[in-house]
């Protein structure tokens, strides 16, 4: 084994169980994947993978070890990347961010603008994901994350809590009885929620236990598109505080956040960044901004 390239595909594929899906994580044509495994393969005398029905690629044992092994370089390769950008004592370079759609549409982009003012030698990519990505992996070199980290080769602090609310226009709430957010209160509004089946989701599941199947007049999975129908009047939307209580065309439907609702926002990077420069300017600049709007996000009505 002297190319690299050779145990990333192995690797790819195993994790994929899927050659096209491998082939488009790195970047390559599905042909040339094909090529180059069948390719191995012929060199090394062993069938890597077996190849079963419906596209599936399934390990063989040595395909399992060869697999195993690329991991382990994989792993190094990372851990020398993140010692040497850890070392890295300049205010430039990019700096990969990740952060939820609802974030990033309402509070994280002016701060990013002073981010970008303070420090013009870094340039942000931001990846808007609400799936938790790898900072192990360098899928991302910062997360803004509204659940507290569990990790431990993770380094960052708590901005604030985040409060939920029930959101509508004024004409909605002014020709209906004000609503309670509390279990079974909800079965005479209309209601906007999310697909169905959604899972892992705080609010859905709340939504699920307070508000009877027929109140649901429109289920999406975005929470920013949940706010845009509760603006063309649809109906209530559950929606954290500092993305209702900060927009035109909505307010809040009870004076207090919905009690059994509660989330965190955390700012966290990989602990071998910690001394990297563009990360701690990043704390700095956007943490601290996005700390002193705290009261927004604990639902104080601070804008």
């Amino acid at each position: 084994m002297n190319d690299w390239n050779d145990l990333r595909l192995v690797l790819a594929v195993h994790r994929a169980a899927n050659l096209t899906v491998a082939a488009a994580r790195l970047n390559v044509a599905h042909s040339t994947a094909f090529r180059r495994l069948k390719a191995l393969e012929t060199r090394l005398g062993v069938r890597l993978f077996e190849r079963l029905s419906g596209g599936v690629y399934q390990a063989t044992e040595a395909g399992q070890r060869m697999a195993a092994a690329a991991e382990r370089m994989e792993d190094e390769a990372l851990a020398l990347d993140r010692d040497l950008t850890g070392r890295d004592h300049r205010v430039s370079g990019r700096l990969r961010v990740t952060s939820s759609e609802t974030l990033a549409y309402s509070r994280l982009t002016r701060h990013l603008a002073g981010f970008r003012q303070a420090h013009p030698g870094v340039a942000v990519d931001l990846f808007i994901d609400n799936r938790v990505l790898d900072l192990s992996r360098r899928e991302a070199d910062v997360a803004l994350r509204p659940v507290r980290p569990r990790q431990g080769d993770l380094w960052g602090r708590r901005l604030a809590r985040i409060a939920w609310g029930l959101y509508a226009t004024p004409d909605y709430l002014a020709a209906r009885e004000s609503p309670s957010a509390t279990a079974n209160a909800l079965a005479h509004h209309a209601v906007i929620g999310w697909e169905e089946g959604a899972t892992g989701i705080q609010a859905a599941q709340w939504l699920s236990q307070a508000v009877p199947e027929d109140a649901l007049v429109y289920r999406t999975n975005s929470l920013v598109n949940q706010l845009v129908a509760a603006r063309a009047g649809i109906g209530l939307a559950l929606l954290p505080c500092y993305l209702g209580d900060s927009e035109d065309g909505v307010v809040r439907a009870t004076p207090e956040p919905v009690p059994d609702l509660e989330g965190e926002l955390w700012i966290v990077a990989h602990a071998d960044l910690k001394g990297t420069a563009r990360v701690r300017a990043f704390f700095d600049v956007v943490g601290d901004g996005l700390s002193r709007e705290r009261p927004l996000f604990e639902g104080l009505r601070e804008i």
